[in-house]
């Protein structure tokens, strides 16, 4: 008995600093040969280097840390280390070692010697693992990348443009490369430029408009911008003409709040609170808002085709209200709201057919708030038309429509207080006065004598 526990005693002695040792041995080797490799991360993802780019670099390793990072760009046999750093660390104690960076980079090539052209960026981020013969965990990153330091160049090839306060107008350009952006900026607005009407592709129309209210401007310009971020401006010669549009007071009756009010409680949530007027001045404003924002992103895509052709067909009536004019809403003697109206309107008998005022594609056809029952054409490089307060719908969505075809029916659906049409022409998201394009005189002097001008130009 004493013999055997006396063996027993032994064996724990040596079998127990054993597994001490195994169970070191394990941890060293887990903790030091981990196989985690380092993770990079480019900010924003660049293709393209512009004359001066800042980027940010960020590595990240948290098991065993970062030892080192290179970054260098390298085009044909030129290289240059663009940011180099060594860590120092510990290699049992690896919890105290640095286990992100984040490095932003100025990259200035031509500063650096590098030409326009392919170049590859190249990332190396080693850890302190003991792998790869104590060398540690590698992870390396090559992005072929584009040297881009030329801003586009811009040639404006149309000569005169003649703008009104509400009133729209074409500048047409040429570019010398393929832009990522490029149209005109007038203020704080942007018409984008299409290319596509032209074999050439670098020939880019911009449709563009002045805003009712504008009688000048402090920015009116062509720009583009390249796929590396180099930007460019180009002004042109322009004359603004200044115009004024009209007050207009409209009387609210009771009759006609109790008549209306109905059509939309499906689309406005009314506080139970409220009064009749108060629900109609929210339906003036909220609504009116929405209809807007319905019609603008409707107006963000458009066709490179120039669907229409001569002077916009005007609906068979008589005027009852002009493009831009400042309405006053009056109830029981009292103004109760303001608003700008954006378009005509036109009444002709009840129910009169609507036909398309130009050749074009049809990209809504359905309720659109205070415009009821609506209509809207596009007519190619962002130019539209709406016909809003129809009691019928002739047409679908996607269909083309030629110039006369009949859209549908007048009516007095959303806020029309009698039988009417309500036509606005769009230039992307900016209402401009009709009666521009229903004169063949202004679109032969600003529209079609431009486009012409330019194919003789190419002709030669």
């Amino acid at each position: 008995m004493g013999g055997g526990h006396r063996s027993r005693s032994k064996f724990l002695l040596i079998i127990v600093p054993v597994i001490c040792v195994f169970i070191a041995l394990g941890w060293i080797i887990i903790k030091t040969f981990d196989g985690e490799k380092p993770v990079i991360n480019i900010s924003p993802d660049i293709s393209y280097i512009s004359k001066e780019l800042n980027v940010n670099v960020r590595s990240q390793d948290y098991k065993s840390g970062l030892k080192s990072i290179v970054v260098s760009l390298t085009q044909g046999e030129k290289s240059a280390v663009l940011y180099k750093k060594d860590f120092q660390g510990e290699i049992l104690s690896t919890d105290k070692n640095i286990k992100i960076d984040n490095a932003t980079l100025s990259i200035k090539p031509k500063e650096l010697g590098f030409i326009d052209g392919k170049a590859i960026l190249q990332i190396w981020v080693s850890d302190f693992s003991w792998r790869n013969a104590f060398k540690g965990n590698l992870t390396t990153l090559e992005k072929e990348v584009i040297i881009d330091t030329n801003p586009p160049v811009i040639n404006v090839l149309t000569k005169t443009h003649n703008i009104a306060s509400g009133g729209a107008g074409l500048v047409i350009y040429r570019l010398n490369e393929t832009v990522e952006k490029t149209g005109v900026v007038v203020d704080d607005d942007f018409y984008p430029g299409y290319s596509g009407y032209y074999k050439d592709p670098f020939i880019y129309l911009s449709f563009f408009a002045l805003d009712y209210n504008k009688k000048s401007v402090n920015k009116l310009h062509v720009m583009a911008a390249d796929k590396a971020g180099n930007n460019s401006v180009a002004g042109f010669y322009y004359h603004i003409i200044k115009k004024n549009y009209s007050k207009d007071i409209l009387n609210i009756t009771d009759n006609f709040l109790q008549m209306k009010l109905p059509e939309f409680e499906q689309y406005v949530q009314f506080d139970e609170n409220l009064t009749n007027i108060e629900k109609y001045i929210k339906i003036n404003n909220d609504l009116r808002n929405e209809s807007y924002n319905i019609i603008s992103k409707l107006s963000n895509k458009t066709d490179k085709v120039l669907y229409w052709n001569g002077p916009f067909l005007r609906f068979n009536g008589s005027p009852m209200a002009g493009f831009a004019d400042d309405r006053s809403y009056l109830y029981n003697g009292k103004i109760v709201d303001r608003q700008i109206h954006m378009g005509v309107d036109i009444a002709s008998l009840e129910h009169a057919p609507v036909p398309a005022a130009n050749s074009g594609k049809v990209i809504y056809a359905d309720f659109a708030g205070i415009y009821g029952n609506t209509v809207v054409i596009d007519h190619g490089f962002g130019l539209f038309s709406l016909y809003g307060h129809l009691s019928s719908i002739a047409v679908k969505k996607g269909q083309m429509v030629s110039r006369g075809d009949i859209i549908g029916n007048s009516g007095m659906t959303g806020l029309a207080g009698g039988d009417h049409l309500h036509f606005s022409i769009i230039v992307h998201r900016t209402y401009v006065n009709p009666v521009e394009w229903w004169d063949s005189n202004w679109i032969a002097n600003n529209i079609t004598s431009k486009l012409e001008e330019v194919s003789s130009m190419l002709d030669k």
